[in-house]
């Protein structure tokens, strides 16, 4: 079901870039696909996507936008708040307020460059266990409610299955400071 309900949506998307090419509204049209986070699909014996895990954290992001060439691949970091400050920027909106986020122009014109260093997730498994999480470019940390930690070196293991805290004691405490500098639990939600 899980694949077929993506390849459903692929062809629903494919009919719609077929109307853009078949009206020529490229030039006029902003196109942002995004997906929601990842199932795990038996990796660790989870069956859902209730983890910090990356696999469960990162969501599928397509943006085609006017003057942009296409089929460029980044790995930057963005959040979902960064889209609003993206779409008011193309549009040559100004922002009725500060955003949350940032406009991601910058990684659409040359996919190398970077709009932040980190991006941050929050989980919730009950009233009483939440989580954060911090991605950098090579890290995710994890901070529990219960105070345990979790952290994972991207450059060594991508999969995120060496757990690495005990002997990264000065970026462990780092993220965690990063974290702690966040609005209280609760108070916002960032994806």
């Amino acid at each position: 079901a899980y694949c077929a309900g993506t390849s459903f949506m692929d062809a629903q998307l494919g009919r719609v870039l077929d109307v853009l090419d078949g009206n020529k509204l490229w030039d006029k049209t902003i196109v942002v696909f995004v997906g929601d986070h990842g199932y795990h699909t038996g990796e660790r014996k989870w069956w859902n996507k209730n983890t910090l895990f990356e696999r469960s954290c990162r969501a599928p992001l397509i943006v085609a936008a006017p003057g942009m060439k296409g089929g460029q691949t980044t790995r930057s970091l963005v959040e979902f708040v960064d889209l609003y400050p993206t779409i008011a920027d193309y549009c040559g909106l100004q922002m009725p307020h500060t955003a949350a986020g940032t406009s991601m122009r910058p990684i659409l014109a040359d996919p190398t460059a970077s709009i932040k260093d980190a991006t941050f997730t929050l989980l919730t498994r009950s009233p009483k266990l939440h989580a954060q999480s911090i991605r950098t470019a090579r890290w995710r940390f994890t901070l529990w409610s219960d105070g345990q930690t979790e952290l994972y070196d991207h450059d060594f293991d991508p999969e995120e299955l060496k757990e690495a805290s005990s002997q990264n004691a000065d970026i462990v405490a780092e993220l965690k400071a990063r974290i702690r500098r966040l609005p209280p639990f609760g108070a916002t939600q960032r994806q």
